[in-house]
């Protein structure tokens, strides 16, 4: 198996670029700067995971939990799943190479113009037409598609009586997955989805198109090193003008964790939008003058996970994974297969979306644990003998919905950590809307709405999201925001003007967003990157494209690292 990544002991002291993190914004800003003739380092905190590594049974998926809070501190620093606690809201974010990307549900839907149309985005976010190409770029790259076969999914199917309530008709959204077997623009021979439902524990197959199948094999093809198990702490301006990088390493050399400083001309945050905003926080408390915006304008994007019980049909909503454990009548379909859309033409705020989900295949022995306490669901006991595939789970509606709240939470270090202080946010009203409507969708087909199995628990009654936003957003200047319309962080000197930028320092992922998005967040941020990057061209003289190079033998997915050799 070729990996992308290389061992952090063969690192170069310094290079032109490095991107912190390897995320949509990071990825995009590697592919482009190696384009470019840059040498370029990329920093992921988490590892790689090659297509068939990612975990298929419960104990490999506990192995890859992280969860940390004020009262909690469970698992290695470089799982795969990376579980937030907070006392106002729970975050779910991806650690590995490639981002989120690798675990998340892959819906690729572009927000309503109105929402761009806010004021709160940079004027020049309309003076020009680099953010249309930038979704040009992102789906050319991605390349979204809707199931051809959703339709004939019982999820779909169940989502389409449910939605009889609030009379609507689902559609099939935009899924980074492919349906087909084909050689990508990165130049890796992808198989086509075999429908089985585990996009959000990670694909084995390798049809789903993540930044680790896509932007970051381009990456390394143009001589970019990816290096996995690196923590960055923060950065430093020195007095010759580059950037200091320190950084925490993770896998194990030398014993104990050890530090390591690397040098650059411009650095690139995409760590996420809880990484980047870390890192600034902590780059801040050591002597780096910012924004005193920095930390405020979060937003969980109007987020929801919550579920139905005992529907009068079946759902199929839990994956069988690859290879498949049991064979079902019907196949799953990928994580999302279908959608209803509610809009509101006078009000953007009210607009929400909600999808029908499925949970993994690694869950399945666990799902009747998760849904038992307080004694809620008789029918747990039931399929603790029996299996989730037959009997109550069978009949579990999984939803993922999206919407708009206020994007007034605050990101906040809590010793060394980063965490959401937002003491309104449970009480914000996208919750009510969601909650009335999904209970209204779950009562159509004679279901039970469970808006959180594990209340009451230690994930308390707080709000969880999977799509953060903010803390580093965009202003017009510092007063307003912590980087400008093309990701420029401004410099928060004294004697600085408040339209000033520190060269070489930006931040390229949905930390820098200042609001909800009302639609999964991939595709902006991809589409932002790209425009900042476009922008970086032009200011810098620099010259990449973004078509298809030819490859004389296309990579595996399981074996991403070839294309680097060729």
């Amino acid at each position: 198996m070729a990996r992308l990544a290389r061992s952090l002991d063969q690192r170069q002291d310094h290079y032109d670029v490095i991107v912190v993190g390897s995320g949509y914004g990071g990825g995009v800003a590697a592919s482009r700067l190696a384009r470019a003739g840059k040498r370029v380092a990329v920093l992921e905190r988490g590892r790689e995971f090659l297509t068939g590594e990612f975990p298929t049974r419960f104990p490999d998926l506990r192995n890859e939990l992280q969860v940390r809070g004020r009262r909690m501190n469970m698992g290695r620093e470089t799982a795969l799943y990376d579980v937030r606690l907070g006392d106002d809201m729970h975050v779910l974010v991806g650690c590995g190479l490639g981002g989120g990307s690798l675990v998340n549900a892959g819906v690729a839907l572009e927000p309503d113009p109105r929402v761009f149309a806010d004021e709160v985005w940079p004027g020049q976010m309309a003076q020009d037409d680099f953010l249309a190409e930038g979704f040009r770029r992102a789906r050319r790259w991605l390349r979204p598609a809707s199931d051809p076969k959703a339709a004939e999914h019982l999820k779909f199917k169940a989502l389409s009586a449910a939605a009889r309530a609030v009379g609507a008709e689902p559609i099939a959204p935009t899924v980074v997955v492919s349906f087909e077997e084909n050689i990508n623009v990165a130049g890796i021979a992808q198989p086509a989805c075999t429908r089985c439902g585990d996009c959000c524990g990670g694909c084995n197959v390798g049809a789903k198109n993540t930044v680790a199948l896509t932007y970051l094999p381009d990456a390394a093809r143009h001589g970019a090193h990816l290096f996995t198990e690196a923590m960055v702490r923060s950065l430093a301006r020195r007095r010759d003008g580059l950037w200091q990088v320190r950084i925490r390493r993770l896998d194990g050399t030398n014993g104990d964790a050890s530090e390591i400083a690397l040098t650059a001309e411009m650095v690139i945050l995409a760590a996420g939008t809880l990484g980047s905003t870390e890192i600034l926080l902590r780059s801040a408390a050591e002597g780096l003058p910012l924004s005193p915006q920095l930390g405020e304008r979060f937003s969980a994007n109007g987020d929801i996970i919550a579920f139905g019980y005992g529907a009068n049909m079946p759902v199929n909503a839990i994956g069988t994974g690859y290879p498949p454990r049991i064979e079902l009548e019907g196949c799953v379909g990928a994580c999302v297969s279908g959608q209803v859309e509610l809009r509101n033409a006078t009000d953007l705020a009210q607009e929400l979306t909600v999808q029908e989900g499925v949970l993994p295949s690694a869950l399945a022995p666990i799902l009747p644990v998760l849904f038992m306490p307080n004694g809620r669901l008789l029918g747990a006991v039931q399929s603790l003998i029996n299996g989730v595939y037959k009997g109550p789970f069978s009949r579990l509606q999984t939803f993922f919905a999206v919407s708009h709240d206020t994007s007034t939470g605050r990101l906040v270090l809590d010793g060394d950590r980063v965490t959401v202080s937002w003491p309104g946010a449970r009480d914000e009203p996208v919750y009510q809307r969601l909650d009335a409507i999904l209970s209204k969708l779950v009562e159509e087909v004679g279901g039970k709405y469970v808006k959180n199995p594990l209340s009451g628990t230690l994930m308390g009654h707080q709000p969880a999201t999977a799509h953060p936003l903010g803390g580093c957003a965009m202003g017009r200047d510092r007063t307003e925001g912590v980087v400008n319309h093309k990701g420029q962080v401004f410099d928060g000197r004294k004697d600085a003007g408040a339209n000033d930028v520190y060269p070489g320092l930006y931040v390229m992922d949905g930390a820098a967003i200042p609001r909800s998005l009302g639609v999964n967040p991939l595709l902006t941020i991809t589409a932002l990157a790209e425009r900042a990057m476009l922008h970086m061209a032009q200011d810098f003289g620099l010259s990449f494209h973004d078509e298809a190079v030819p490859v004389a033998t296309p990579a595996s997915p399981s074996a991403p690292g070839l294309l680097a050799q060729a």
